[in-house]
């Protein structure tokens, strides 16, 4: 995960985003392999901040969760309107001497917004997009790049890890 902290980008790039420089020292086909190897050359004491992983062959992936229907439409609304209710009544309770009556109005108008914002927008659609789904940006594989500097140490390093 990149530090929020950290900069944006390299020194003295303006902060527009830039190309990844440096050799390959390792090639994996999962994030989470690239990051061990990453892992792997701090652990040693390499110098990471020579180090860059990139993602190539990028995919947008859309994963189906599940058929849509009416009766799940307005349930999740009436769900996510019911919880924005509680919190919006307990928050108005705060300020009364009595919790039921806004919990309550808070509920209530909670599920009224939850059903509409949620049956306005699947209506729309008239049945074109009948399913639930998330979508994520993925790899074909992540190569880890590294300074020319410091390369072939660091090649010779991961491939101990590889043994």
């Amino acid at each position: 995960m990149p530090n929020p902290l950290g900069p944006p980008n390299q020194p003295g790039r303006g902060g527009l985003p830039t190309p990844p420089s440096g050799w390959p020292i390792g090639s994996y086909p999962t994030y989470a392999e690239a990051q061990r190897a990453v892992d792997y050359l701090s652990d040693q004491q390499f110098s990471v901040e020579d180090v860059t992983i990139v993602g190539v062959d990028l995919m947008q992936v859309e994963r189906v969760l599940g058929r849509l229907t009416w009766a799940k439409v307005i349930g999740g609304g009436i769900v996510s309107g019911a919880w924005l209710g509680v919190f919006l009544g307990l928050l108005l309770g705060l300020f009364t001497d009595n919790l039921l009556g806004p919990l309550l109005a808070g509920i209530l108008g909670g599920i009224v917004f939850g059903v509409i914002s949620t049956t306005i927008p699947y209506a729309a659609t008239r049945g074109t997009r009948d399913f639930a789904s998330t979508m994520q940006l993925v790899a074909g594989r992540y190569d880890v790049l590294c300074e020319p500097k410091t390369a072939e140490r660091a090649r010779d390093m991961l491939a101990k890890l590889a043994l």
